[in-house]
């Protein structure tokens, strides 16, 4: 069974996900430049959500390259490891799991999805592996020394009488514990949004959630705030701004389109059904009050989707971006993309054949569903919501 999730969704000025010049981002389609807001960038606002909508936060994730440092607190505060040591034995610990480090960060090479506990399990397994792993860190240790003393920058020969320092290599209990640190089974926004780890595939993840990436339903041209800010503590006989600058912005009424396949996800959550059920009504809950925090200090852009339709389908996915194909236009934007909207869904059923659907609910705030039948419509989020759950088996 797979669940859609079709909002449309006004923004007012806003730079609510901003390119690498400052820009909110954009996108080509339909011939016109339209406003953009990363899959990503969604996806991250709701997570933020997750556990204000049913979930515990043990029962959500984090991501990070910051595991040694974290690790490292636990050792010095609770087992009472010293500070100068424990870095080096959670390096070669993380290393024996298999996974690098960076010397000068001590971040881990790419970021990490794994469960909070991840942490203190890691923690753990540096206790107990002490001897072993600090072992392997003052070899290592030795071996740069060496190096650093020949001023060779290549590496050493494999046969240089010991001046490399084994790396360490993930053994059959090292991968037993890295898939006990790394067990996503009772953590839901890895089974939603899946991870991939290239090091060892084992432990990657098949996300249950896809997200597209928002597009405005019209065309868009990016605009700049020119602001200016005055000292407070200036002198009344001066005058002029003490600060100067500009803010891109637009305005855009957003298409945003998501589905959950809850087969993949219970699998994912270890057959879990009592978490996924609970994972499924945090996910639609989240996705509809996600907004990502790009400039909302200086902008406040925080409004809630006007027109929702949610579809049950046994397979197969439908994103209806290409209602929007052609740029709508006109100055009531929401309602005409609602129509829009309405007409091309009905389309396509009326085309593809709808057999594979098990339930549609629309609601709107403003707008009237003109095209869909009146069993097909909800008067509120509760209802809106509680049909789809139903017709979910949620």
């Amino acid at each position: 069974m797979i669940i859609e999730l079709h909002l449309l969704q006004s923004f007012p000025v806003s730079n609510l996900n901003r390119d690498d010049t400052g820009q909110p981002k954009t996108a080509t389609f339909g011939g016109v430049t339209r406003g953009r807001i990363s899959s990503q960038s969604l996806k991250r606002a709701a997570r933020q959500l997750f556990n204000d909508y049913g979930l515990d936060k043990h029962e959500t994730g984090i991501r990070t390259k910051r595991l040694l440092d974290h690790a490292v607190k636990i050792l010095v505060e609770q087992h009472d490891r010293a500070p100068d040591a424990a870095p080096a034995v959670v390096s070669a610990g993380l290393e024996a799991l298999g996974f690098g480090v960076d010397a000068n960060t001590r971040l881990t090479q790419y970021l990490l999805f794994v469960g909070r506990q991840a942490v203190d399990l890691l923690a753990d397994f540096c206790e107990r592996e002490w001897d072993r792993l600090h072992a392997a860190a003052e070899a290592k240790a030795v071996a740069a020394a060496r190096k650093a003393k020949k001023g060779d920058d290549s590496e050493p020969a494999e046969n240089d009488s010991g001046s490399k320092a084994k790396k360490i290599k993930p053994g059959k209990e090292d991968l037993a514990e890295a898939g006990r640190i790394l067990d996503a089974s009772k953590v839901a926004d890895v089974a939603l949004f899946g991870r991939m780890i290239a090091d060892n595939k084992d432990f990657s993840v098949d996300a249950a959630c896809q997200v597209a990436h928002a597009l405005s339903t019209h065309a868009v041209v990016n605009d700049f705030d020119y602001y200016t800010a005055v000292d407070d503590l200036k002198p009344k006989d001066q005058s002029g701004a003490d600060m100067i600058g500009t803010v891109d912005f637009n305005s855009a009424c957003y298409y945003r389109y998501a589905n959950l396949n809850l087969e993949q996800l219970t699998t994912n959550l270890g057959g879990d059904t009592d978490l996924a059920a609970r994972t499924v009504r945090s996910w639609l809950y989240a996705f509809i009050h996600a907004v990502p925090t790009g400039k909302q200090n200086s902008m406040a852009a925080l409004t809630l989707p006007e027109t929702l339709i949610g579809v049950v389908r046994r397979r197969g996915a439908w994103n209806l971006a290409n209602a929007f194909l052609r740029p709508v236009a006109g100055t009531d934007v929401m309602a005409t993309s609602t129509q829009r909207l309405v007409d091309h869904l009905q389309q396509l059923r009326g085309f593809y054949g709808a057999s594979d659907i098990t339930s549609l609910t629309a609601a709107s705030v403003t707008t009237p569903l003109i095209g869909l039948p009146e069993e097909e419509t909800a008067p509120t989020l509760e209802a809106f919501s509680n049909s789809v759950f139903t017709a979910a088996r949620v």
